[in-house]
């Protein structure tokens, strides 16, 4: 039933996307943070959540910067296998454009670092998680929106040692391929 939503907005045939199915990690919780140049570029942010990658688009891209409060919308759940997808959604399919993986690693929940049960922190609208990534690092936060759409969320990072003005996102390649969005949408 969780992965209803991804399987139907898809066309398996025509595209190299994994089909949805249920599977968690034998060790810690995972999170993926792809690009997608798409009809308009932005980040896809997904934490791993029992047996399926709860995911948010992030227009402006995280930031490592607790200044920047990040738009993060929230949009169907995604198989954990979407992981370590890199390559060409067809034009006409669901989110086509170029996607790679950005930046990858674990996490903890802050209040709970054992379950990883993100339901009842998304249910009462607040997530504060630390990120063991190779570009993102440290705690974040995701806040719920009251005033917006039911899907409108913030992304925070927490004031901590790995806090920085710096621009993560001026890291572009890819940690598993070292490609770019650019360059991929060469090769193919």
């Amino acid at each position: 039933m969780a992965l209803q939503e991804y399987n139907q907005k898809r066309n398996f045939s025509s595209t190299a996307e994994p089909e949805g199915k249920m599977r968690k990690s034998t060790t810690e919780m995972i999170f993926v943070v792809q690009k997608h140049a798409a009809s308009h570029l932005y980040y896809d942010f997904r934490l791993e959540s029992e047996g399926v990658l709860k995911s948010w688009v992030i227009p402006k891209g995280p930031s490592m910067n607790p200044a920047h409060k990040r738009l993060a919308l929230q949009v169907e759940d995604h198989p954990y296998n979407y992981r370590d997808f890199e390559g060409t959604i067809p034009t006409g399919n669901y989110g086509a454009g170029t996607v790679i993986v950005w930046d990858k690693g674990t996490y903890i929940l802050v209040d709970d670092e054992k379950s990883g049960y993100l339901n009842p922190y998304l249910q009462k609208g607040q997530v504060r998680f630390i990120i063991k990534g190779k570009k993102l690092k440290g705690e974040f936060i995701l806040v719920k929106l009251k005033a917006k759409k039911d899907n409108s969320w913030l992304l925070i990072k927490a004031k901590d040692e790995y806090a920085t003005e710096e621009e993560v996102l001026l890291q572009d390649k890819s940690v598993i391929s070292n490609a770019t969005v650019e360059s991929l949408n060469k090769v193919i």
